[in-house]
Formats: structure tokens, C-alpha cells, sequence
């Protein structure tokens, strides 16, 4: 609820931005009544907004909880679907024919999915797999390490807090770790 009330208020900010660009675009910068309404309205609703996401978001941060056991569930249910493409590659690799390879692992998927959606199953499309004379060949295990589906995050993740979240929390640093009580 609240990042769905922190995304209100940014689509609220995100509007106001609009309607001082309007006046810029037909008073060409002369100061007129129009430009110094939209002003007084405009910019503190867009302050308070910004403050009250900021406020919420801080709240968010500070009750967040990591589940490392419910993650893996969840990996563990959708990467045996995410990694069938991999798989298909490592069958035909090891001389398995493509066209018989994606009809076994569209098969074996389905069934897979089937048993997760309608029984409430684990996701057994490795272990049917594993038991499929077709792929004998392929080494599974290899094929289904999460890391080779991240692709550049963990890179842009430690960029982006280098490049662009550590110098704010530098010069910033006397704000941080302030208590917050939600208002809005």
C-alpha cells in the first residue's frame, strides 16, 4: 500500500511538471499573472509531494525484510522455465537434434506447469528432464546457476550506487538515518 501510495504522489508530481511548462510555451518567459498563479500553486504542491514520497520511501526502506530461503523458492520454481532456452542449447551441443530437443522440453514443460498450477506442486521440469534419455548428455547443474540469467545487474547495481548514490549520500551524510513518521 504504500509503495502504491508513494506511486500516486509521483504520477502527481510528474503532472505538475506539465503545467509550467504550458505557460513557458506560449508567455515566453515574460512575467505575466498566469506564470505567477501556476508558480504558487505548482511548485509547493510538487515540493510536498516530493517530500511525502521521500518520507513514505524512507519508511519502506527501514521496514524492509530479505527473505533468502523465500527468494531461492521462487528461483527454484522459475528458473527450470527462465533456463529452457539454455537447455535446448546444451542439448543440441551435445548432438541432440534441435527440432526433437524443443518438443521434448515444450512436453516436459507443460507438464511441469501443469502440475505447479493445478496441484500446487514444485516445478519438476529438471527432474523430468534429468529421466529423458534425449538430454543424458547435458549437464543440468551447469545450465541452471541463476548467475547466468542476471546478466549486467549486479554490475549496473555497483554503478549505479558509485556513480550516483554514494556522492548524494556524501554530501548528505548529516540527514541520514533520520526517523521518520508517515503523514501522508
Amino acid at each position: 500500500m504504500r509503495c502504491e501510495r508513494a506511486t500516486s504522489l509521483s504520477r502527481l508530481v510528474m503532472t505538475l511538471a506539465a503545467s509550467p511548462a504550458m505557460t513557458a510555451s506560449v508567455q515566453w518567459l515574460e512575467r505575466t499573472l498566469d506564470d505567477s498563479a501556476n508558480r504558487r500553486v505548482v511548485i509547493p504542491e510538487a515540493f510536498l509531494a516530493t517530500d511525502g514520497i521521500l518520507e513514505i520511501l524512507i519508511n519502506i526502506a527501514e521496514g524492509l525484510v530479505v527473505y533468502p530461503h523465500t527468494i531461492a523458492a521462487h528461483i527454484a520454481a522459475e528458473l527450470p522455465f527462465m533456463a529452457s532456452e539454455n537447455i535446448l542449447m546444451a542439448g543440441v551441443q551435445a548432438g541432440g537434434n534441435r527440432q526433437d530437443l524443443h518438443e521434448r522440453i515444450r512436453a516436459h514443460s507443460q507438464a511441469a506447469a501443469e502440475q505447479v498450477k493445478r496441484f500446487g506442486k514444485p516445478n519438476d521440469l529438471i527432474a523430468r528432464l534429468k529421466t529423458d534419455p534425449a538430454f543424458a548428455k547435458v549437464n543440468l547443474a551447469r545450465v541452471m546457476n541463476a548467475k547466468q540469467y542476471i546478466g549486467r545487474a549486479d554490475r549496473q547495481v555497483d554503478e549505479f550506487i558509485a556513480e550516483r548514490v554514494a556522492p548524494i549520500r556524501k554530501k548528505y551524510r548529516k540527514q541520514l538515518n533520520q526517523k521518520v513518521q508517515l503523514k501522508v
